[in-house]
């Protein structure tokens, strides 16, 4: 699973970083920074949620190509 977060999209509303602290955190302008981007177990979970609840759609969670 690969996770990417896309500053662009991004308006800094923070539902990542407290979904999935882990995983995502934010800049110093607020915007998606992804600090695990193959997460495993729970944090899998975490991660779709976070997806899930972004309200921007900055976040794409999915399987790796690999």
């Amino acid at each position: 699973m690969e996770v990417h977060g896309d500053q662009e999209v991004c308006i800094g509303a923070g539902m990542c970083a407290l979904t999935a602290p882990g995983i995502f955190d934010q800049d110093e302008n607020g915007l998606v920074v992804v600090l695990t981007a193959e997460p495993s177990g729970d944090a899998r979970n975490k991660a779709l949620r976070a997806e899930r609840l972004c309200p921007s759609g900055a976040l794409r969670v999915g399987r790796s190509a690999g």
